[in-house]
């Protein structure tokens, strides 16, 4: 295994960490007075990086300033929403010419039904959907039609799977992967759910024959995780297997929907879904993105008119459900994509081959990382070997912080993203190859000064 240098990787840390503090002295003043008021610092934990984040005042585009007037390359594209840049003009002018109609109206509305429509007419395998108003909450709301269908208990979901802040699901995030990922979650509220490492198709069979198991939990690519990419024929046979004992097979496709294929994981692998989640970019870079659907027979148990009485059918609902502004921008930017597939194409070949190029670098430094993703998901891990799996990112690391100073590095070079403990990157389609290539070089410069 190769060795660091830890003099001379705090020598880097030490001087980069000079020329950020130098650089964000607004954002200082800003984390300061965050943390009377906001736990942390921060809206939200992820977002926080050491010694404080650069708060963000502005972005266009593939461009995030900071309240010091910083420009960065966005790898992270909000959270992976923002597939076409952000603020995208037709989206925006779009938007803006309806919200004086009225921004969340309470009742029912064209826009809904006219999305649902088109929805339901070119993703593969949804006859039915209903909106949400997170990722967190469609997959709540799946896993709890998935048991009414079936009538079981148990949920299957794999090591590094993120599929949001759900109690029953918020255990098998980081290791040791049967504890809750939280204080204030009982064992109690996990006990009906089973973790696998991903890629083990072994232990999910196990699993299946062993429990009353209602669903399997899959995200086609791990997101969080990592963007760990599924080995040959996983998640064909998931399909098998599932079908084999009467389990439905559930696509998390919050991150993958739109971003793999129009079609999602689902048009990429060829694996055709019993329920399918989506949130992020189906609301068109808007909050409140979220939505569930696929075989109608699943989807009819949500039927208030056909089962009356509400225990007689699986419950949905929310506030900002299918709100107007959600589903004007989602139906614009998804025509878009829908409309233009042939970007797909050379959006992933040309991550493909940042890829391909970043893991001979890593080749080249004595395989001190490794790469991971499929097409426009990128993961770059400082490990003993290449991950196929959550376990080998966390548990088999060279030197925890190895990826940590990268990202200060990095943001110090003009270029950001989430988070510092693990580099995955959630570009858009508009990043073009001279950033691909300023990431890159940035990337090896930081290797040539911590090992040479």
């Amino acid at each position: 295994m190769i060795k660091i240098d830890e003099t001379k990787l705090k020598k880097v840390y030490d001087e980069n960490l000079k020329i950020y503090l130098e650089k964000t002295s607004r954002s200082k003043e800003l984390f300061e007075r965050a943390r009377k008021v906001l736990p942390g610092g921060v809206s939200y934990t992820i977002r926080y990086y050491s010694p404080y984040p650069a708060y963000i005042v502005r972005a266009k585009g593939t461009r995030v300033w900071d309240v010091d007037g910083n420009e960065y390359i966005d790898l992270w594209m909000g959270h992976g929403t923002h597939i076409l840049g952000h603020s995208p003009d037709f989206v925006i002018d779009n938007i803006s010419n309806k919200i004086r109609e009225g921004t969340h109206f309470g009742y029912e509305n064209i826009y809904a039904v006219e999305y649902a429509e088109f929805l339901t007419k070119t993703l593969p395998n949804i006859e039915q959907i209903r909106f949400a108003s997170s990722g967190t909450e469609a997959n709540m709301y799946t896993l709890r039609l998935a048991r009414a269908y079936n009538k079981r208990r148990y949920i299957i979901k794999f090591e590094g799977g993120w599929h949001g802040g759900l109690d029953q699901i918020h255990i098998g995030v980081t290791p040791p992967y049967n504890d809750p990922e939280t204080l204030g979650l009982p064992h109690d509220f996990v006990k009906y759910t089973l973790v696998a490492p991903y890629n083990n198709i072994d232990v999910v069979e196990k699993y299946l024959k062993t429990y009353d198991v209602a669903a399997v939990l899959v995200e086609p690519v791990l997101g969080a995780g990592g963007c760990i990419e599924a080995r040959r024929d996983f998640l064909k046979e998931l399909r098998r297997l599932t079908q084999e004992n009467d389990s439905l097979l559930i696509f998390d496709e919050v991150i993958t929907g739109f971003r793999l294929a129009y079609g999602g994981g689902q048009e990429h692998y060829d694996i055709k879904a019993d329920l399918v989640v989506y949130g992020k970019i189906i609301g068109g870079g808007f909050p409140g993105a979220g939505a569930f659907g696929g075989r109608s027979d699943v989807m009819d148990l949500l039927d208030h008119i056909k089962r009356p009485k509400g225990r007689e059918r699986s419950g949905h609902g929310g506030t900002f459900v299918g709100n107007p502004v959600n589903m004007i921008a989602g139906y614009v930017l998804v025509k878009y994509l829908y409309d233009h597939k042939d970007l797909y194409t050379e959006f992933n070949n040309r991550w493909d081959h940042a890829r391909r190029k970043i893991d001979k670098i890593c080749e080249e430094n004595d395989r001190i990382c490794w790469t991971t993703g499929v097409g426009n998901m990128l993961g770059i891990h400082f490990t003993t070997r290449r991950p196929w799996d959550h376990r080998t990112t966390r548990l088999e690391k060279i030197n925890d912080d190895l990826p940590k100073i990268f990202h200060l590095y990095a943001r110090n070079r003009g270029v950001l993203y989430i988070s510092e403990d693990t580099i995955h990157l959630l570009p858009s389609m508009i990043h073009n190859d001279d950033e691909i290539d300023m990431f890159i070089n940035i990337f090896t410069q930081y290797l040539n000064e911590i090992l040479r």
